[in-house]
Protein backbone atom coordinates (compact mmCIF):
# COMPACT_ATOMS: atom_id res chain seq x y z
CA UNK A 1 0.00 0.00 0.00
CA UNK A 2 1.80 3.42 -1.10
CA UNK A 3 1.41 6.58 0.64
CA UNK A 4 0.16 9.27 -0.97
CA UNK A 5 1.66 13.38 -0.54
CA UNK A 6 -1.12 15.22 -2.47
CA UNK A 7 -3.33 17.97 -0.69
CA UNK A 8 -6.69 17.23 -2.26
CA UNK A 9 -8.50 20.88 -2.20
CA UNK A 10 -12.31 20.71 -2.83
CA UNK A 11 -15.14 19.44 -0.41
CA UNK A 12 -15.26 15.11 0.39
CA UNK A 13 -17.13 12.83 -2.04
CA UNK A 14 -20.26 11.84 -0.08
CA UNK A 15 -20.42 8.24 0.34
CA UNK A 16 -21.89 4.84 1.72
CA UNK A 17 -20.69 1.93 2.75
CA UNK A 18 -21.95 -1.57 3.97
CA UNK A 19 -20.64 -3.56 6.62
CA UNK A 20 -22.08 -7.12 5.93
CA UNK A 21 -22.25 -9.39 9.21
CA UNK A 22 -23.15 -13.17 9.47
CA UNK A 23 -22.70 -15.84 12.12
CA UNK A 24 -20.00 -18.06 11.50
CA UNK A 25 -19.06 -21.35 12.95
CA UNK A 26 -16.40 -19.61 15.12
CA UNK A 27 -18.47 -16.39 15.85
CA UNK A 28 -19.33 -13.23 13.81
CA UNK A 29 -17.73 -12.62 10.53
CA UNK A 30 -17.58 -9.82 7.78
CA UNK A 31 -17.78 -9.99 4.19
CA UNK A 32 -14.95 -8.18 2.43
CA UNK A 33 -14.07 -7.83 -1.54
CA UNK A 34 -10.79 -6.74 -3.45
CA UNK A 35 -10.95 -4.21 -5.38
CA UNK A 36 -9.93 -4.16 -8.59
CA UNK A 37 -6.23 -3.40 -9.04
CA UNK A 38 -6.69 -0.88 -11.23
CA UNK A 39 -9.11 0.80 -9.13
CA UNK A 40 -8.24 4.59 -8.43
CA UNK A 41 -9.85 4.24 -5.24
CA UNK A 42 -7.97 1.66 -2.89
CA UNK A 43 -7.17 -0.53 -5.87
CA UNK A 44 -5.89 -4.09 -4.63
CA UNK A 45 -6.92 -3.60 -0.92
CA UNK A 46 -9.88 -5.43 0.43
CA UNK A 47 -12.72 -3.49 1.47
CA UNK A 48 -16.58 -3.33 2.83
CA UNK A 49 -18.89 -3.08 -0.31
CA UNK A 50 -19.70 0.72 -1.13
CA UNK A 51 -18.96 3.41 -3.32
CA UNK A 52 -20.09 7.74 -3.96
CA UNK A 53 -23.68 8.79 -3.72
CA UNK A 54 -25.44 9.33 -7.05
CA UNK A 55 -27.35 12.33 -7.54
CA UNK A 56 -30.62 10.07 -8.44
CA UNK A 57 -30.24 8.55 -5.23
CA UNK A 58 -31.76 11.08 -3.05
CA UNK A 59 -34.41 12.09 -6.01
CA UNK A 60 -36.09 8.26 -5.39
CA UNK A 61 -39.83 8.43 -4.59
CA UNK A 62 -39.15 7.58 -1.17
CA UNK A 63 -43.01 6.89 -0.25
CA UNK A 64 -43.16 4.22 -2.72
CA UNK A 65 -39.76 2.68 -1.89
CA UNK A 66 -38.32 2.94 1.18
CA UNK A 67 -39.64 1.30 4.15
CA UNK A 68 -39.27 4.05 7.04
CA UNK A 69 -40.16 7.65 7.67
CA UNK A 70 -37.68 9.93 6.36
CA UNK A 71 -37.83 11.44 9.94
CA UNK A 72 -36.16 7.88 10.99
CA UNK A 73 -33.70 7.52 8.79
CA UNK A 74 -32.28 11.08 9.60
CA UNK A 75 -33.23 10.81 13.20
CA UNK A 76 -30.64 7.26 13.02
CA UNK A 77 -27.71 9.30 11.32
CA UNK A 78 -27.68 11.62 14.38
CA UNK A 79 -26.79 14.68 12.09
CA UNK A 80 -28.66 17.51 12.51
CA UNK A 81 -26.72 19.62 9.36
CA UNK A 82 -28.19 17.52 6.16
CA UNK A 83 -31.90 17.53 5.24
CA UNK A 84 -34.32 14.77 5.32
CA UNK A 85 -33.51 13.79 1.61
CA UNK A 86 -29.95 13.75 2.18
CA UNK A 87 -30.31 11.09 4.52
CA UNK A 88 -32.27 8.84 2.32
CA UNK A 89 -29.99 8.95 -0.52
CA UNK A 90 -27.22 7.92 2.07
CA UNK A 91 -29.32 4.74 2.96
CA UNK A 92 -29.85 4.74 -0.80
CA UNK A 93 -26.57 4.60 -1.61
CA UNK A 94 -25.92 1.91 0.79
CA UNK A 95 -28.35 -0.09 -0.71
CA UNK A 96 -27.48 0.31 -3.93
CA UNK A 97 -23.99 -0.11 -3.74
CA UNK A 98 -23.81 -3.44 -1.68
CA UNK A 99 -26.25 -5.10 -4.67
CA UNK A 100 -24.13 -3.57 -7.78
CA UNK A 101 -20.68 -5.10 -5.80
CA UNK A 102 -21.81 -8.10 -3.63
CA UNK A 103 -25.11 -9.03 -5.56
CA UNK A 104 -26.78 -8.67 -1.94
CA UNK A 105 -30.94 -6.85 -2.15
CA UNK A 106 -31.64 -5.37 1.07
CA UNK A 107 -35.66 -4.95 -0.14
CA UNK A 108 -38.84 -6.67 1.83
CA UNK A 109 -39.32 -10.23 0.24
CA UNK A 110 -36.64 -10.16 -2.40
CA UNK A 111 -35.04 -13.41 -2.83
CA UNK A 112 -32.62 -14.29 -5.35
CA UNK A 113 -34.90 -14.01 -8.43
CA UNK A 114 -35.15 -10.54 -7.75
CA UNK A 115 -31.38 -9.60 -7.39
CA UNK A 116 -30.86 -11.57 -10.33
CA UNK A 117 -32.83 -9.18 -12.12
CA UNK A 118 -31.96 -6.04 -11.00
CA UNK A 119 -28.49 -6.55 -10.97
CA UNK A 120 -29.15 -7.53 -14.49
CA UNK A 121 -31.32 -4.36 -15.33
CA UNK A 122 -28.10 -1.96 -13.60
CA UNK A 123 -25.42 -3.63 -15.64
CA UNK A 124 -27.83 -2.48 -18.79
CA UNK A 125 -27.04 0.82 -17.71
CA UNK A 126 -31.18 1.43 -15.88
CA UNK A 127 -31.06 3.87 -12.91
CA UNK A 128 -31.69 2.31 -9.83
CA UNK A 129 -34.97 4.33 -9.65
CA UNK A 130 -36.23 2.79 -12.72
CA UNK A 131 -35.58 -0.61 -11.53
CA UNK A 132 -37.18 -0.61 -8.31
CA UNK A 133 -40.28 0.88 -10.11
CA UNK A 134 -40.40 -1.79 -12.70
CA UNK A 135 -40.18 -4.49 -9.82
CA UNK A 136 -42.21 -2.60 -7.31
CA UNK A 137 -39.65 -2.98 -4.62
CA UNK A 138 -39.29 -1.46 -1.83
CA UNK A 139 -36.13 -1.19 0.11
CA UNK A 140 -35.63 -2.37 3.41
CA UNK A 141 -33.75 0.40 5.38
CA UNK A 142 -34.77 -0.80 8.51
CA UNK A 143 -32.19 -3.74 7.98
CA UNK A 144 -29.12 -0.88 7.86
CA UNK A 145 -27.49 0.67 11.48
CA UNK A 146 -25.40 3.49 11.39
CA UNK A 147 -21.87 2.12 12.50
CA UNK A 148 -19.57 5.86 11.94
CA UNK A 149 -18.75 8.65 9.64
CA UNK A 150 -15.36 8.97 8.49
CA UNK A 151 -14.05 11.99 6.65
CA UNK A 152 -10.98 11.81 4.54
CA UNK A 153 -8.50 14.12 5.21
CA UNK A 154 -6.83 16.78 3.18
CA UNK A 155 -3.89 14.70 2.74
CA UNK A 156 -5.05 11.67 2.31
CA UNK A 157 -2.93 8.52 3.09
CA UNK A 158 -3.52 6.03 0.82
CA UNK A 159 -5.64 7.66 -2.27
CA UNK A 160 -5.94 11.11 -3.65
CA UNK A 161 -9.45 11.92 -3.24
CA UNK A 162 -11.18 12.65 -0.09
CA UNK A 163 -14.32 10.96 1.06
CA UNK A 164 -17.77 12.15 3.48
CA UNK A 165 -18.32 8.15 4.19
CA UNK A 166 -21.09 6.51 6.39
CA UNK A 167 -20.42 3.31 7.37
CA UNK A 168 -23.46 0.85 7.82
CA UNK A 169 -23.55 -2.35 9.59
CA UNK A 170 -26.25 -5.06 8.22
CA UNK A 171 -26.99 -8.58 8.62
CA UNK A 172 -26.88 -9.91 5.30
CA UNK A 173 -30.53 -11.23 4.21
CA UNK A 174 -31.73 -15.11 4.46
CA UNK A 175 -31.64 -16.62 1.72
CA UNK A 176 -28.91 -14.44 -0.14
CA UNK A 177 -25.51 -15.30 -1.34
CA UNK A 178 -22.77 -12.21 -0.93
CA UNK A 179 -20.35 -12.37 -4.31
CA UNK A 180 -17.96 -9.70 -5.59
CA UNK A 181 -19.02 -8.55 -8.84
CA UNK A 182 -16.09 -9.91 -10.79
CA UNK A 183 -15.86 -5.61 -12.08
CA UNK A 184 -14.90 -3.17 -9.56
CA UNK A 185 -14.46 -6.47 -7.25
CA UNK A 186 -12.12 -9.46 -8.20
CA UNK A 187 -12.33 -11.05 -4.96
CA UNK A 188 -14.26 -11.65 -1.78
CA UNK A 189 -14.50 -13.53 1.65
CA UNK A 190 -16.57 -14.12 4.96
CA UNK A 191 -13.80 -13.46 7.49
CA UNK A 192 -13.85 -13.37 11.70
CA UNK A 193 -12.49 -9.22 12.10
CA UNK A 194 -9.56 -10.58 13.76
CA UNK A 195 -8.43 -13.09 11.20
CA UNK A 196 -8.88 -10.28 8.57
CA UNK A 197 -6.52 -7.88 10.45
CA UNK A 198 -3.93 -10.89 11.08
CA UNK A 199 -3.99 -11.46 7.14
CA UNK A 200 -3.35 -7.41 6.50
CA UNK A 201 -0.35 -8.23 9.40
CA UNK A 202 1.08 -11.05 7.95
CA UNK A 203 1.15 -9.23 4.12
CA UNK A 204 -1.82 -11.86 2.49
CA UNK A 205 -4.42 -8.74 2.13
CA UNK A 206 -4.41 -5.26 2.20
CA UNK A 207 -6.23 -2.81 4.31
CA UNK A 208 -7.10 0.56 4.76
CA UNK A 209 -6.81 2.55 7.98
CA UNK A 210 -10.83 3.08 8.08
CA UNK A 211 -11.36 -0.78 7.77
CA UNK A 212 -8.46 -1.49 10.00
CA UNK A 213 -10.11 0.57 12.75
CA UNK A 214 -13.58 -0.88 11.95
CA UNK A 215 -12.36 -4.49 12.23
CA UNK A 216 -10.76 -3.69 15.36
CA UNK A 217 -13.65 -2.40 16.78
CA UNK A 218 -16.22 -5.30 15.47
CA UNK A 219 -13.83 -7.67 16.93
CA UNK A 220 -15.53 -7.24 20.57
CA UNK A 221 -18.88 -8.30 19.47
CA UNK A 222 -19.52 -12.18 19.43
CA UNK A 223 -22.28 -12.32 16.87
CA UNK A 224 -24.53 -10.23 14.76
CA UNK A 225 -26.69 -9.38 17.47
CA UNK A 226 -24.35 -8.01 19.65
CA UNK A 227 -23.01 -5.23 16.95
CA UNK A 228 -26.38 -4.98 15.74
CA UNK A 229 -27.69 -3.68 19.15
CA UNK A 230 -24.59 -1.79 19.55
CA UNK A 231 -25.03 -0.04 16.38
CA UNK A 232 -29.01 0.71 17.36
CA UNK A 233 -28.18 1.94 20.55
CA UNK A 234 -25.05 4.09 20.05
CA UNK A 235 -24.81 6.98 18.28
CA UNK A 236 -22.40 6.89 15.08
CA UNK A 237 -19.53 8.55 15.77
CA UNK A 238 -17.86 11.43 13.28
CA UNK A 239 -14.03 10.49 12.63
CA UNK A 240 -12.14 13.24 11.09
CA UNK A 241 -8.56 11.60 11.08
CA UNK A 242 -5.07 13.67 11.26
CA UNK A 243 -2.42 12.69 9.06
CA UNK A 244 1.54 13.75 10.40
CA UNK A 245 4.49 12.85 9.19
CA UNK A 246 6.50 12.58 11.86
CA UNK A 247 10.31 11.83 12.20
CA UNK A 248 10.22 10.88 8.16
CA UNK A 249 7.12 8.51 9.28
CA UNK A 250 3.53 9.14 8.11
CA UNK A 251 0.97 8.49 11.54
CA UNK A 252 -2.50 8.70 11.33
CA UNK A 253 -4.27 10.47 14.52
CA UNK A 254 -7.66 9.42 15.82
CA UNK A 255 -9.89 11.11 18.23
CA UNK A 256 -8.81 10.50 21.77
CA UNK A 257 -4.92 11.35 20.58
CA UNK A 258 -2.88 13.95 21.99
CA UNK A 259 -2.50 15.40 18.31
CA UNK A 260 -5.70 15.39 17.39
CA UNK A 261 -8.08 18.64 17.94
CA UNK A 262 -10.97 16.20 19.47
CA UNK A 263 -9.92 14.77 23.03
CA UNK A 264 -12.58 12.25 23.06
CA UNK A 265 -12.20 8.82 21.84
CA UNK A 266 -14.78 7.56 19.37
CA UNK A 267 -13.78 4.30 19.23
CA UNK A 268 -11.68 1.79 20.95
CA UNK A 269 -8.66 0.26 20.10
CA UNK A 270 -5.68 2.69 19.53
CA UNK A 271 -5.68 6.51 18.45
CA UNK A 272 -2.77 6.25 16.14
CA UNK A 273 -1.63 4.05 13.31
CA UNK A 274 2.30 4.47 12.25
CA UNK A 275 2.87 3.85 8.18
CA UNK A 276 5.86 1.24 8.41
CA UNK A 277 6.69 -2.23 6.76
CA UNK A 278 4.90 -1.06 3.77
CA UNK A 279 1.18 -1.35 6.20
CA UNK A 280 -0.62 0.72 8.63
CA UNK A 281 -0.06 -0.87 12.33
CA UNK A 282 -0.89 0.75 15.74
CA UNK A 283 3.11 2.35 17.10
CA UNK A 284 2.30 -0.01 20.29
CA UNK A 285 2.48 -3.20 17.63
CA UNK A 286 -0.62 -5.38 16.32
CA UNK A 287 -2.24 -6.49 20.26
CA UNK A 288 -3.06 -2.61 20.50
CA UNK A 289 -6.17 -3.23 17.98
CA UNK A 290 -7.73 -5.37 20.98
CA UNK A 291 -7.38 -3.67 23.95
Amino acid sequence: MKLNFETVTGPPTRAATVIMLRDGPQGLEVFLIKRHIKSNVLGGAYVFPGGKVDLLDAALDTALHIDQPLLDLHTALNEPDIDHATAAGLYIAAVREVLEESGVLFAQGAGLEHVGRATAMLRQGQAFAAVLAAMKLRLQTSSLAPWSRWVTPITPSVMNKRFDTRFFVAAVPAGQVAVHDNFKATESVWLKPRAALEQHRDGLIEIAPPQIMTLAHLSRFANVQAAMHYARSSKPPVIQPHALDIDGSRVICYPGDEQHSVKIRAMPGPTRLQYRNKLFEPVEGFAALFE
